[in-house]
């Protein structure tokens, strides 16, 4: 698998990563992680991002991983334990990354994450809500010192907030998660452009959108699903008359497209088996789109060039039916 240079950390990361949300119980049993870890490693993936509320993830991977000899790149974030958790708390913060480094079986991990620094209703970080200030900035820079981290990093979902924190000049990497897709490109405004100017890595989560890009649903998109707007609606029914056009599987040219931009360092894959690793895999080494098609795509992007008004991160067409394949 290609690698590429994630920003000023110099690390070389495989252009696939593996999500860890579903490596969990909420992705299946335990066997059925263990084969797609490791047949990700077998195919060139050596890039793993997890965090603490990712149910029992850092376990999981702290189990697969126990024996795994091959060098890897691990993320983890913090924020969310210990119970309650308390943000500012230096205490708290050493000790989500203490356990977290029990659960992964390691003694130090490549990036330490803020896990959702852009939400302030869900983690209060910040003592200065403008300077982006707070004791996890310290904590950062002791682990750090102390070897226990190598790089920092945010893990965020917003596509405005998050520039400003990015903008404090403080952190090596940034996750952007359901902001860059086919028909989804916030981030491309103004997060992207801002960590090329920075030289802060990027990795990209949930490039097919939690599941509205893994498959199509061409029933629902012409007949159903009420709760889809209409400017939306219309923009799918563009989307799926192209892909008819090229031929193509649209969680390919999903993952296709978000490699095809030379800023993107990784993308993450939410794989829940060997066989849907093995798909992306396939699907990423055909390389990137040609022009011509990715300037079709904008096109389709910018008939809804901001979501619609209450519309969630992913579209609910698997309400229902999460067992469908890559809902990443």
């Amino acid at each position: 698998m290609r690698k590429r240079v994630l920003g000023k950390t110099g690390l070389e990361v495989s252009e696939l990563g593996l999500g860890g949300a579903f490596v969990s119980k909420s992705g299946g049993e335990f066997e059925q992680s263990r084969a797609a870890v490791l047949r990700a490693l077998e195919l060139g993936v050596n890039y793993i991002d997890t965090a603490p509320t990712y149910s029992n993830s850092e376990e999981t991977f702290g189990r697969i991983l126990e024996d795994v000899r091959a060098p890897l790149i691990i993320s983890t974030k913090l924020g969310g334990r210990p119970q309650p958790f308390e943000p500012k708390n230096k205490d708290h913060l050493r000790r989500s990354i203490e356990e977290s480094l029990r659960l992964l079986k390691r003694d130090r991990v490549d990036i330490l994450m803020i896990h959702e620094p852009d939400r302030f209703r869900q983690y209060d970080w910040w003592s200065d809500q403008e300077r982006f200030e707070g004791p996890v900035l310290e904590v950062l820079d002791d682990l750090k010192r102390e070897g226990v981290i190598r790089f920092t990093g945010l893990g965020g979902t917003t596509a405005y907030e998050l520039p400003a924190i990015m903008a404090t000049r403080r952190f090596d990497v940034v996750l952007t998660a359901f902001n860059y897709s086919l028909l989804w490109r916030e981030a491309a405004r103004e997060v992207l452009p801002l960590a090329h100017e920075l030289g802060m890595g990027v990795i990209l989560g949930s490039p097919l959108q939690q599941g509205a890009l893994a498959r199509r649903y061409d029933q629902e998109v012409y007949d159903g699903a009420p709760w889809l707007s209409s400017p939306r609606r219309a923009q799918y029914k563009a989307l799926y008359a192209f892909l008819d056009e090229l031929g193509l599987p649209i969680a390919e040219v999903a993952l296709r497209f978000v490699l095809s931009n030379p800023h993107v360092s990784c993308v993450l894959n939410g794989a829940r088996s060997a066989e849907e690793i093995e798909s992306s895999v396939a699907a990423a080494e055909k390389g990137p789109l040609p022009a011509e098609v990715i300037a079709r795509l904008d096109e389709i992007a910018a008939l809804v060039p901001f979501r619609p008004f209450n519309e969630p991160f992913g579209l609910p067409f698997l309400r229902g039916k999460r067992n469908q394949v890559g809902i990443a």
